[in-house]
């Protein structure tokens, strides 16, 4: 009994022992500070500069003018002064049609147009010596009745034969085919040594004039009433970049607003003009359209990536000095290539959070880290 008593005793002393080292080693702990993991994010300061407010549309590239080049006389081609794709000058030589019938036309109506006219001389000089002789009754007055209505006649003729000669010189200037405007040549439609004719409205090849050139485009009709404000005399600049949406092809400026709003989609066309000097833009590309309506000397922008739509609106971490993070809400007046611009909320100059925010909360402690390099396309 008395072995089992101290061996009781034990036990116990046993278990004191641990609570109180448990006791000891939690009032420890406790003593400790707590250290928090820092939260690595990337960061961006918030700027101020010139933003513009603007409008965009897909938009289609449209020559200026287009013109289809059909013979007006008809005959064999005998001659192509130009080269597919070449680009002409206005009145530049594009074809010969055989010239050799029209110029014996024109030869012909020469000659009777002259035969009519000395036989008209030769009239009038007659109708001249039989005047004194009527007055003088050595001749009857239906004769000199009848020369003056014979050089009349005569000189009808001669009318009639310097149309026919203007008839054949205008076929003559038809043989040989000119650029009607200035412009870039198609594909030649009709070859050497082919025979056209007026009739068939062959054509033989088409010119686009792309200097100027324009850009169609149709934006929505919630933006009419904004553009019809903000319209100059001189116009509204436009921008038109690639299909990509980042690479800026040409400036130029509006040229027409169209009168009706396409009621199945709710757009407004509108018409953009560009010099277009060294051919940036070619008919039928497609383009990203951009209506600039005014410009914002200093507006704020961050990042799109930096404000957070939450619950209750836009939020932005901002840090502070001390790499720590502030919650704050901000009000984003609109989201314009990739990045947001901000209305309130934040100010020039302070940094906020554009990649690692759903890690976060207020309070935390950053590590604001450098962002990884691209790496190299492969080979």
């Amino acid at each position: 009994m008395a072995r089992l008593g101290r061996l009781g005793l034990g036990l116990a002393a046993l278990v004191a022992i641990g609570f109180g080292v448990r006791a000891l080693t939690m009032r420890a702990a406790a003593s400790r500070p707590v250290v928090h993991a820092m939260v690595p994010v990337l960061a961006s300061t918030v700027t101020a500069g010139p933003v513009r407010d603007e409008v965009q549309g897909l938009g289609t590239v449209q020559a200026f003018n287009t013109v289809s080049v059909k013979p007006q006389v008809d005959g064999q081609i005998t001659k192509v002064f130009f080269t597919q794709g070449q680009a002409v000058k206005a009145g530049a030589r594009l074809f010969l049609i055989d010239p050799r019938p029209y110029q014996a036309a024109l030869d012909q109506a020469v000659a009777t147009e002259a035969k009519d006219q000395a036989t008209l001389n030769g009239a009038e000089g007659d109708l001249a010596r039989y005047g004194p002789l009527v007055r003088q009754n050595y001749t009857s007055a239906k004769i000199y009745q009848d020369q003056r209505a014979t050089v009349a006649e005569l000189q009808a003729a001669v009318k009639i034969d310097a149309a026919a000669v203007e008839t054949a010189r205008l076929n003559l200037g038809y043989t040989l085919i000119r650029a009607p405007i200035a412009g870039r040549t198609g594909a030649i439609l009709v070859n050497l040594g082919n025979v056209v004719q007026t009739t068939q409205a062959t054509t033989l090849v088409t010119i686009a004039q792309t200097k100027p050139i324009y850009v169609g485009f149709a934006v929505t009709q919630a933006s009419l009433a904004a553009i019809r404000r903000h319209q100059t005399q001189n116009g509204l600049t436009v921008d038109a970049y690639g299909e990509d949406g980042h690479t800026l092809l040409a400036r130029g400026h509006l040229r027409f607003v169209n009168n009706l709003i396409d009621t199945t989609t709710g757009t407004i066309g509108l018409m953009g003009q560009f010099d277009n000097a060294h051919e940036t833009l070619w008919p039928g590309e497609y383009v990203t359209a951009r209506l600039v309506l005014s410009v914002q000397p200093r507006a704020l922008t961050v990042p799109a990536t930096a404000v957070v739509e939450g619950p209750s609106g836009y939020y932005a971490y901002v840090i502070q000095p001390d790499d720590t993070v502030v919650r704050r809400a901000v009000t984003v007046a609109r989201l314009q290539d990739g990045r947001a611009i901000i209305a309130k909320g934040l100010a020039a100059g302070e940094r906020v959070v554009r990649e690692g925010q759903f890690r976060l909360a207020n309070g935390a402690k950053v590590r604001i880290d450098r962002p990884s390099p691209t790496p190299a396309p492969a080979s």
